[in-house]
């Protein structure tokens, strides 16, 4: 075969000569998915713990989901927001249904990003102040006010100015935030869960302060659940775990079962700010999207995937701090697994046993986010792969 060849049968040839060059992208090149499992095209069956950054929360090819895709896709593939849909007010009703009970409306936008740049409007919008505080760690996403409350995200940021002051409370930390929580602050955004930062969960004493110094302070708090929701914490959102109710609450990844989509969740408090016009989306809610998000939250219940969550939690903490693995953190099937070495190189030794994980940006954290339906005979051969993997090598003293 002549090397043009092999470039034009090799897609990550191919991309690498016309995508822009910002992803390290892995060797395989998958060709079909299976519940949990990726074929590739030189035959191998890859066990999936990462789940496309958490988004297969029912794996793949789930035939319940794919039947409903398929039947909207003939039906009805795309219709604006310029038009009310059935199926659109059906998966609104059956997001409203799984959330806080505060939280009684939706706006339906297309990713986890556009979820929080919007979640960020309204808190400005709704408190007519221009402050906002995250959470030292944090991640919630790359657009221009999303990377704004990114830590660490000045190094790629790429604008020159920031749409709002911020600022960052040490994560944890209820004295830093008593004293940067007061009457200038439009919203606090936190993740129950951080993601990126290897699945650190914040504490329940945190998370019930910041609900109570912005309720004292006139601010509103934001609960990022783009990575933490859909169940991935053993209940639909993360923040039921902690009893605390957010003014707005942020959902995507997992939320359509593979289908792009987001949803911003407020309160009727929050809503009633918000007039024809004020907010707007072309694809978000499109009814390919909505009927994905009625399946996934369908199946969820009908085959139990939060009891499911909870006992692969318990599962992997019983058996898999082993090998590499030192301790385990996080919530339900958004786990950081704390190696004692590169995160890196024990991704790699996993992968060469046939298992994907994903590594975070604590450089001795790998990330588990697998999805719901994962099974035990699966954290099984986790556990087995960690054994396998050889010890650091001690250098003998002189």
């Amino acid at each position: 075969m002549s090397d043009k060849q092999i470039i034009d049968s090799n897609p990550l040839l191919r991309e690498a000569n016309t995508m822009v060059p910002v992803y390290g992208q892995l060797s395989f090149i998958p060709e079909k998915a299976i519940g949990c499992d990726i074929y590739t095209d030189d035959g191998r069956c890859i066990l999936d713990l990462y789940g496309g950054h958490a988004v297969a929360a029912l794996g793949y090819s789930h035939p319940k989901q794919v039947k409903v895709i398929k039947e909207q896709c003939s039906k009805l593939l795309f219709q604006s927001n310029a038009v009310a849909l059935d199926i659109r007010a059906k998966a609104a009703e059956k997001l409203v249904s799984i959330t806080p009970k505060e939280l009684t409306r939706v706006f339906f936008v297309n990713s986890g990003a556009e979820a929080n740049e919007n979640a960020l409007r309204m808190a400005c919008m709704a408190t007519g102040r221009k402050k906002i505080l995250a959470i030292t760690h944090g991640f919630h996403g790359r657009t221009a006010a999303a990377a704004a409350i990114t830590w660490n995200a000045d190094r790629w940021y790429g604008f020159k100015e920031k749409p709002f002051e911020v600022d960052f409370i040490a994560r944890d930390d209820v004295s830093a935030a008593k004293a940067m929580i007061n009457d200038d602050i439009a919203a606090v955004i936190f993740e129950p869960v951080q993601g990126v930062a290897g699945g650190y969960d914040l504490s329940t004493q945190f998370i019930q302060a910041l609900r109570k110094l912005t309720k004292i302070h006139g601010a509103l708090l934001i609960a990022d659940e783009v990575q933490s929701g859909m169940g991935r914490c053993g209940k639909f959102f993360a923040v039921d775990v902690h009893e605390v109710a957010p003014d707005i609450l942020t959902s995507a990844k997992s939320l359509g079962g593979g289908i792009p989509c987001g949803a911003v969740l407020c309160s009727e408090a929050v809503a009633s700010f918000f007039r024809n016009g004020d907010l707007g989306t072309t694809f978000g809610g499109g009814p390919l999207a909505a009927a994905s998000i009625v399946a996934t939250i369908d199946i969820i219940k009908e085959e139990n995937l939060l009891d499911n969550v909870c006992r692969a939690e318990n599962a992997i903490r019983n058996t898999c701090v082993t090998g590499p693995i030192t301790k385990i953190q996080g919530k339900g099937l958004l786990l950081g697994l704390i190696c004692d070495r590169p995160a890196v190189e024990v991704r790699n030794a996993l992968l060469e046993q046939n298992i994907l994980t994903g590594t975070s940006s604590d450089p001795n954290i790998i990330r588990i986010l697998a999805p719901l339906i994962l099974k035990s005979e699966q954290i099984d051969n986790l556990a087995r792969a960690l054994k396998n993997i050889a010890p650091i090598k001690k250098l003998r003293k002189a």
